[in-house]
């Protein structure tokens, strides 16, 4: 299972997490959330961006409840709840920004 752009093929789970997340980049994004139907918005991209840089300074990716607690903190209460999130990811705000953003699936998600 792969992700295919510009020549390129990059290998998935069978949930649709990379499985190299070094090899992410905002093209593959847009694929990704094509594939999960999400538009992305400045908004989305705002947490698809704010979920790299937290792995990249915690190396985890967070359950939703951590996600929605460390928005708040960084970004404010009017993106830091669940209400707004899952406008962005209707499917799990954690699950599908972590896939979009070329992550793990987040600890915690069935």
């Amino acid at each position: 299972m792969a992700y295919e752009y510009n020549g390129t093929v990059v290998e998935h789970d069978e949930e649709g997490y990379i499985t190299d997340i070094s090899v992410w980049n905002p093209e593959l994004a847009l694929l990704i959330a094509a594939d999960e139907n999400i538009e992305m918005s400045d908004d989305a991209w705002e947490v698809v961006n704010f979920l790299r840089n937290y792995y990249e300074e915690y190396q985890i990716a967070p359950a939703v409840r951590v996600l929605t607690k460390a928005i708040k903190k960084k970004l404010g209460p009017d993106k830091g709840n669940s209400r707004y999130l899952y406008e962005l990811f209707p499917y799990g705000p954690a699950k599908q920004a972590c896939k979009i953003a070329g992550l793990p699936k987040p600890t915690g998600c069935i």
